[in-house]
């Protein structure tokens, strides 16, 4: 128990490492933070803040909207759209930013045909690469998070609760804005700030759209200025940020849980959603058409349209060597950590089910919030300590370890990734019974053998499940993998950010694509998986 108790804690220590740049506070400390203040911080701050503002209302109406839409209504296409809209999930924003770049830039398609129709010379949009860019960018990549959540919530009761309020008399606009959204509204809560906490994690789009964000200002900080204590400030302002987004997410998920316990009786089971008619029901079809549409489809067709110019006017072609090389490092990379991460996952969910000390809990409690650490501050959280023990002892080397090596990366993608797994071995833990437990303890099985031929049997999808999220989560990781990479081992994620940063969109679009249909693998298992629930 206590090597499980040092393991978590390891998983901590990025975290602790950024809190722990604030332990030693001299003059120098303080110059750098009172220059930052006159300087760069405004700056961060207020962009960053806009950014999630204008960000959070779109996913909150967004999701909403599509949520309520599906589960409260029927009309042509609705079984569709249920797992459709779940397809921008395979979409990474930093992917979704080059295929609208290419496709709204002055010389793209749309300006050019525009021109070509009007006659006009100049630009007739605006810049993509700016914040007002931005901003949909991350709204069509991320409403899935509160799409999930309030259907759940609207599927538990808001179908029969629609239907008493009818039976009651009350209109359709009525029992939408007194019965659908106060129910929806907790559900709408927690997927604001799931969504945030990417928005906020996020270095692609911030660095490809030149924007001033606390985590591309962390990265200038570190890598252009070397300057280590202040991307450790910055990071730990993001880190409060992301904190306080954790703490009214679990709020959140608490009223959550309270406002969809499952009411008994036969009138659930007998409700059904309205029935649209008439243009009501092609403005749902419109509803849920447009997210999918400009979330999925649209980028998809654009790099697929690039990927064929590519192809077909490259001096060179479409450099499919190069590309099975960086392939092949992105599935090594993230097959290696995902295996890590399941196993670690199975003996930490193994240790809280024996009922462990307080110590272990709570270890295994801090280990979890990882994933909500952006990467950008793991990155500096493991970089600092190293730096620290490689000035106090010179010939430890410890800064080789975790610098260019792919022991510092597994070791940034398990303090990253390792609470996905947990919460799904736990989610599998959570339908064996105890008895099974008491059975095997009354018939002398050992603890090893207890997990080896009675739980791991049982977990065996779980397991899978733990393992194929965090695959896909490393392989469209991209801040820790950008700083920790190995030299001459460039991910297809990585690849893609630099060659679209270097204006060649048409080379980035395949890793892009392959990072897309990797992404689609969770999203078709989830729409499955809500299907079967129905």
């Amino acid at each position: 128990m206590r090597l499980i108790t040092v393991l978590t804690l390891l998983l901590a220590l990025p975290v602790l490492g950024v809190l722990g740049s604030w332990a030693v506070l001299n003059a120098d400390s303080y110059a750098v933070l009172a220059h930052q203040l006159s300087t760069v911080l405004p700056g961060y701050a207020w962009t960053s803040f806009l950014l999630s503002a204008f960000v959070a209302l779109g996913v909150a109406a967004v999701g909403g909207v599509t949520a309520a839409a599906v589960t409260l209504f029927d009309f042509p296409g609705r079984r569709v759209f249920e797992w459709a809209l779940l397809l921008p999930l395979a979409m990474p924003a930093y992917v979704m930013a080059y295929a609208y770049t290419d496709f709204l830039q002055y010389s793209g398609p749309l300006q050019s045909t525009l021109r070509a129709l009007t006659g006009a010379q100049g630009a007739l949009l605006p810049d993509v690469r700016s914040l007002g860019g931005a901003v949909p960018m991350f709204i069509f990549c991320l409403y899935p998070y509160v799409y999930l959540l309030a259907r759940a919530a609207l599927s538990e009761r808001g179908v029969h609760l629609m239907e008493a309020a009818r039976l009651l008399g009350a209109g359709t606009g009525r029992r939408v804005r007194q019965v659908a959204l106060p129910l929806a509204r907790p559900a709408v809560a927690a997927g604001v700030a799931l969504a945030l906490m990417e928005t906020l994690a996020d270095y692609g789009v911030g660095s490809y759209f030149g924007l001033t964000t606390f985590t591309t200002g962390i990265y200038k900080a570190w890598l252009s200025m070397d300057d280590r204590l202040a991307a450790a400030q910055l990071a730990t302002v993001l880190l409060g940020a992301v904190a306080l987004l954790l703490w009214f997410e679990h709020r959140a998920q608490r009223r959550l849980r309270f406002s969809t316990g499952r009411s008994g009786g036969s009138a659930s089971q007998e409700a059904r959603p309205t029935q649209l008619r008439g243009g009501h029901r092609w403005l749902a079809w419109a509803i849920c058409g447009l997210p999918v549409l400009l979330g999925f489809v649209l980028p998809v067709g654009v790099l697929l349209h690039l990927l064929w110019a590519e192809a077909q006017h490259s001096e060179f072609g479409v450099p499919w060597g190069r590309f099975a090389q960086w392939a092949w490092t992105s599935f090594k990379l993230a097959g290696l950590a995902a295996l890590l991460a399941a196993v670690l996952a199975l003996v930490l969910a193994f240790a809280l089910r024996l009922k462990p000390r307080p110590g272990l809990r709570f270890a295994a409690r801090v280990a979890s919030l990882g994933y909500a650490v952006p990467g950008a501050v793991i990155a500096v959280g493991i970089l600092l300590p190293a730096g620290w023990l490689q000035t106090l002892w010179p010939g430890s080397g410890a800064a080789a370890l975790v610098t260019g090596t792919v022991f510092g990366l597994m070791y940034a993608y398990l303090v990253r990734f390792s609470a996905v797994a947990l919460q799904s071995v736990e989610a599998g833990y959570a339908r064996i019974p105890a008895t099974l437990d008491e059975s095997a303890r009354m018939l002398g099985a050992p603890r090893w053998k207890l997990l080896g031929t009675v739980h791991l049997p049982l977990l065996r999808r779980s397991m899978l499940a733990a393992a194929l999220l965090v695959f896909v989560d490393v392989m469209k990781e991209l801040p820790a993998t950008y700083v920790l990479r190995p030299f001459n081992s460039d991910t297809l994620a990585v690849v893609a950010y630099q060659l679209a940063k270097d204006e060649r969109l048409g080379e980035a679009a395949l890793p892009s694509l392959a990072i897309v249909l990797v992404g689609l693998l969770p999203v078709l298992l989830l729409s499955r998986a809500m299907r079967g629930q129905r």
